[in-house]
């Protein structure tokens, strides 16, 4: 059996993916739109793993500050 959050992860990246081409479109600047859609999975991706470990509080005393 698979795991559903690889299917997750992997919907999220190309769904990024394809925006940040369009944006890059809008903006008459492909790398533009890549580069901003890496930051956002970038961000997303630690919010999604933070979630998954069960690590989401800000100042969580055992685990430090967390995204």
């Amino acid at each position: 059996m698979t795991n559903p959050r690889i299917g997750i992860r992997l919907i999220g990246t190309i769904g990024l993916l394809v925006v940040g081409v369009v944006v890059g479109l809008i903006l008459q600047n492909v790398w533009l739109g890549l580069l901003l859609a890496a930051i956002v999975w970038l961000v997303w991706f630690l919010g999604f793993e933070s979630r998954r470990g069960r690590n989401t509080g800000v100042n969580d005393e055992d685990h430090g500050i967390e995204l």
